[in-house]
């Protein structure tokens, strides 16, 4: 993310270590703790930066995308719900364009807890029907990051955790964890398969474009990451399916706010409900939940 954030002028304090800024449009919460670093957009609850002080970012933000009301912010981990994809409009939800309420904050030693909340309202309505409560928590330490969605009322809904991964160099990144059936959207076709065919490993690599929704995903992708000399874990939580995402070359020229290079940049490793859909009851709240460690050096 740009590192200016963390120079931004402070707009009000929150905590000893954690601080409201605005970047662009958007205002921002900042943690400067002395084990960690983070930013949440309140547009959104979008996630923005997560590092261990001393390490380096673990998630990417696009350097050419706009901090803008009303349009979704391009790398951390956007809340792609109450639905995922094109099942409605806007695309991925409008979840991650709608401005959040921070609800609570607090330190410790490790870190610090942030919650946030949506409530339907006048512009929710404006795209789904549904009376609903989501509210996202994030727990940013110097060994994990989670992240928590919940969501209260009565409807189904779809969603993912979009987290994109920041790498040193696409070529010889692998992602594992991902045995068994997947839904090849560039390809329009499914298989099952528990190596990669293009290399004949475990795990998933990336020549070229890749988006696929695996069905049946480990508890914990690992994406190995050689340039960057680590492997970062993806725990995940309350899921149905692991979205796995790089536009490649070809696509990323299409698309305004990345770098024609910054493909080679991330691998976006999604905590997702899309083929068995959240199923939230007044008295049942539904939860997913994505967890990131930096494991070892790779």
């Amino acid at each position: 993310m740009p590192e200016d954030v963390f120079a931004l002028p402070v707009v009000r304090r929150l905590d000893a270590d954690l601080t409201l800024r605005r970047l662009g449009a958007l205002d921002v919460v900042v943690l400067d703790h002395p084990h960690v670093r983070a930013a949440i957009a309140l547009q959104g609850a979008h996630l923005l930066a997560w590092q261990p002080q001393g390490a380096e970012p673990v998630l990417w933000l696009s350097e050419t995308g706009a901090f803008e009301e009303g349009r979704a912010v391009r790398g951390g981990v956007p809340i792609c719900w109450p639905w995922f994809g094109p099942a409605g409009r806007p695309n991925h939800g409008f979840a991650r364009i709608l401005p959040w309420t921070l609800l609570d904050c607090r330190e410790d030693d490790d870190g610090v807890h942030v919650g946030l909340v949506l409530r339907d309202g006048e512009e929710s309505r404006a795209y789904w029907p549904f009376a609903f409560e989501a509210v996202a928590r994030f727990a940013l330490g110097r060994r994990e990051c989670r992240i928590e969605l919940t969501a209260r009322g009565d409807f189904e809904s779809t969603a993912a955790l979009h987290t994109y991964l920041r790498v040193g160099d696409l070529d010889g990144v692998r992602v594992t964890g991902l045995d068994g059936h997947y839904v090849d959207k560039v390809l329009d076709v499914e298989a099952d398969a528990d190596r990669d065919p293009a290399t004949g490993r475990d795990g998933l690599s990336f020549p070229d474009r890749i988006d696929r929704i695996y069905t049946r995903p480990d508890e914990v992708s690992r994406l190995h990451d050689p340039a960057g000399k680590r492997v970062v874990e993806v725990h995940h939580a309350g899921h149905s399916d692991v979205v796995v995402w790089n536009p490649g070359a070809e696509l990323t020229r299409t698309m305004a706010d990345v770098p024609d290079d910054g493909y080679r940049e991330f691998v976006c490793v999604e905590t997702a409900r899309i083929s068995r859909p959240l199923v939230s009851d007044p008295q049942a709240p539904t939860h997913l939940t994505a967890t990131l460690r930096i494991a070892a050096d790779a």
